[in-house]
């Protein structure tokens, strides 16, 4: 009997490797899948970081194209209209091109500022205060559209 409980024990301690062999298995399987777990989420996190950078390297694309756009059309409604209405001698075709200009290029506070001095001199007041406040709102420190405003509005009152 003690022999046989000998041999019982040492049946035992021979599957305790085994076991501590499985254990480890399972702990290392269990940390392996975590591990690959958090590989995977910040394989995640950078694929939609990398989709975040594609996304705003885009839209500066975009807007460089559009301020290009926005750069050739200005430069065509100076060569085209601008110019042209500094030139005329008939007033009513200056305004004709400072309009088409500023279909172009609606931004340009000088030709609102022109045109509005042209159309004050053809009696168009109103239209000459709207031309000057397009003026302000592109360059509020455009001191002598301020000026030309007030004097206008002065002399209405």
């Amino acid at each position: 009997m003690r022999r046989e409980a000998i041999g019982n024990k040492s049946s035992i301690f021979r599957l305790l490797p085994v076991g501590y062999c499985l254990v480890s298995l399972f702990f290392l399987s269990a940390c392996e899948s975590e591990v690959l777990r958090q590989q995977e989420q910040e394989i995640q996190r950078l694929q939609a970081e990398i989709e975040r950078h594609r996304k705003e390297v885009e839209e500066m694309k975009l807007a460089r194209q559009k301020e290009e756009r926005k750069r050739q059309d200005c430069n065509r409604a100076f060569r085209n209209y601008f110019e042209k209405a500094q030139g005329a001698q008939d007033p009513h075709e200056a305004v004709s091109l400072y309009h088409e200009g500023l279909r172009l290029c609606p931004d340009d506070d000088v030709a609102h500022y022109e045109l509005a001095r042209i159309l004050e001199r053809l009696g168009r007041a109103h239209e000459a205060e709207k031309e000057l406040e397009a003026a302000l709102r592109i360059n509020p420190d455009f001191q002598d559209a301020r000026r030309r405003l007030k004097a206008l509005k002065g002399s209405r009152d």
